[in-house]
Parts: C-alpha cells; sequence; structure tokens
C-alpha cells in the first residue's frame, strides 16, 4: 500500500485549489447553525432529550465533504506509474599475474609481500562482479591458476591457496605475462587488461619481458605494472639449522625501468607500491581507470486510477442527497 502512494502521480493538479473551497463550506456549515435557526419553546424537553437529528444532520455534511474531496482527487487525475529498466553492461576482461617468488615472503608489507597482494586482489576481484576475471601465478615458470570467469566465488577462492613454492622459484616475468596474454587473446571484450605484479627483476624464463609487452601490444591488451616493495632494505625471513625462523635485511630491487616500459608499450600505467596502504590506492586508481560501460534504457508505464474516486464521490452524494431529502428531510 505505501508503494502504491509513492507511485502516484496527478495529471492535473489544478484542481488542487478546489479544496480551499471546502475549507470555506465547513467554515459557513458552522457559522450558519445560529444565523439560520429558529426558536421554539417548550413546556418539557424529556420528549427531545434523545434526539439524534443534529448529530446526523453533521454525519452527512460530512459525507458531502468527503464525497466532494473524493471528486476533486479524482478532477486531478491520480496515475500510477510503473517503470522498469533494461540494463546492458558491457564488461572488461582481467587477468591478474601474481609473482609468488620466494622474495615475496618479505615482511615490509603486513604479514607479507604475498600474502597483502592476495588479500588487496581479493577486494578488487569483489568489486568487480561484472567483469570476466582470471589468475596467472608465476616464479621460475608460470601457469593459469584460473581461466577468465564471472565466477568470483571459485576465482576468490583459488586466490586464497596460492602460496609460496607451488612452482619452481625464480622471476620468470616474460612468461607470466605473456601467460596471462594468452588467456586474452581469444577475447572478444572491447576492453582487455593485464595487471602484473612482481617485487624484482626478470632471471629466468624462455621470453623476455619487453617481447611479451609486445605480444600483449599485438593483441589489444592493456597491462598495468606494479612493483612491491619497500624503498631501501626489508626483512626476509630464514630458516637456521634448528628450523626457527630468523631474518635478515636484504636491499630492494625492483626493475622499474622494465615494468615501466612494459606500460608504456601497452598503453598502461606504472605503479610503485612501497606500503599496504599504497598497494590498495594502487588497486583503486585502476579500479577507476578501467570501469565498466553500463547502458540503462528506463520504460514507464502510467495508468489512470482516478475511477474509485469517482465512484466514492458519486456514491456519497448521492445517498447524501437521498437521506437528506427523506430521513432528515427538514420542514420550512
Amino acid at each position: 500500500m505505501i508503494e502504491f502512494w509513492t507511485n502516484m502521480e496527478f495529471a492535473n493538479k489544478e484542481f488542487f485549489w478546489l479544496f480551499p473551497g471546502l475549507g470555506f463550506l465547513i467554515f459557513w456549515h458552522f457559522f450558519s447553525l445560529n444565523w439560520y435557526s429558529g426558536s421554539l419553546r417548550y413546556s418539557s424537553i424529556k420528549s427531545l432529550a434523545k434526539s439524534s437529528y443534529g448529530v446526523f444532520n453533521h454525519v452527512l455534511f460530512f459525507v458531502r465533504i468527503l464525497s466532494l474531496s473524493a471528486l476533486i482527487l479524482a478532477l486531478a487525475r491520480p496515475q500510477t506509474s510503473l517503470s522498469w529498466q533494461n540494463v546492458s553492461e558491457e564488461g572488461i576482461d582481467i587477468v591478474l599475474a601474481l609473482d609468488i617468488s620466494g622474495s615475496m615472503l618479505a615482511e615490509d608489507l603486513k604479514p607479507n609481500r604475498l600474502e597483502a597482494s592476495k588479500n588487496v586482489a581479493i577486494d578488487f576481484i569483489l568489486n568487480r562482479p561484472t567483469d570476466r576475471i582470471g589468475l596467472v601465478v608465476y616464479s621460475g615458470e608460470s601457469f593459469t591458476q584460473c581461466p577468465i570467469t564471472t565466477d568470483h566465488a571459485v576465482l576468490v577462492n583459488l586466490f586464497k591457496d596460492i602460496k609460496n613454492g607451488m612452482i619452481e622459484d625464480g622471476t620468470a616475468i616474460g612468461m607470466g605475462l605473456s601467460t596471462a596474454v594468452n588467456r586474452l587473446k581469444d577475447s572478444d571484450a572491447k576492453s582487455k587488461v593485464i595487471i602484473l605484479l612482481t617485487d624484482g627483476f626478470n632471471t629466468t624464463g624462455a621470453i623476455p619481458p619487453l617481447t611479451a609487452a609486445e605480444i600483449a601490444k599485438a593483441f589489444n591488451v592493456r597491462v598495468y605494472t606494479i612493483g612491491v616493495g619497500t624503498n631501501g632494505q626489508a626483512p626476509y625471513p630464514a630458516k637456521d639449522i634448528f628450523g626457527r625462523t630468523q631474518y635478515q635485511y636484504l636491499p630492494v630491487k625492483i626493475d622499474e625501468k622494465t615494468m615501466k616500459e612494459i606500460a608504456s608499450i601497452t598503453g598502461g600505467n606504472y605503479f610503485r607500491a612501497t606500503n599496504n596502504r599504497k598497494l590498495k590506492l594502487i588497486y583503486e586508481e585502476i579500479d577507476k581507470l578501467e570501469k565498466s560501460k553500463t547502458q540503462i534504457t528506463e520504460y514507464r508505464k502510467k495508468n489512470e486510477v482516478f475511477w474509485p474516486l469517482a465512484l466514492i464521490a458519486a456514491f456519497g452524494l448521492l445517498l447524501e442527497f437521498i437521506l437528506r431529502y427523506t430521513a432528515f428531510r427538514t420542514i420550512t
């Protein structure tokens, strides 16, 4: 019922100006009671004590007022508005290429680079429900952890399973990028994007990073590159001969020159994340740069609903007329 009235519109609102006239009728009704009333003397008023004529006279008047109110609302032509939308969304195909080499266990990001990268990427995935997203991991070699899909629940679960040691150690940036391109080359999406994250230099792999970038360009794939690691030195956990975890501080070395060239060749951008907050802001920036296109077509249908009010007005006025000139007829 509430939704019905919130969707109500009036086509001829100018008839609402008649309501002040009803206010004048109410005023005149009570003002004229004493003005036009005559008086009779009775020896006793016991026979009139239980008379309810005056009360019914007021009731009939208010029936008239309510009927006229319904008539005014009917003349204003109330309409219900039914609207619906057809939404067509043009999603983006995205592949996340994540470095899972041993250096990603450094704890300059908390709890470490790998876990921080996973957590921020998962938030990124959940904020893009209309896009197809896939996952490639690489270290000394690369493989597809999840093809591009809109089933983000499955993708997130596979993301959570990622850990260092799944594949041979090393940093094959070119292989990771080329595998990601391979997942997108047959995509019919108008926008194809790779987010490539690493914390070091390319140390292995059959395909150099810049060659992979040229391949990406050939398939109209845009690459955003992210270098992860603090400035200076970072703590790396290591086991001693007794199995205890000890930390050694090693210099952070990221091939920013190559990362920038990859982004430049493919029309993307390079970002540097030195802490958790900056990494989160980088993904938010990419999210803004790669927005899905949404086209909304709205349809509206109006239904006239003045007939019930018109019938109420007609019935009320007819009832008031019949009672006033039959059961409650006055003598003049």
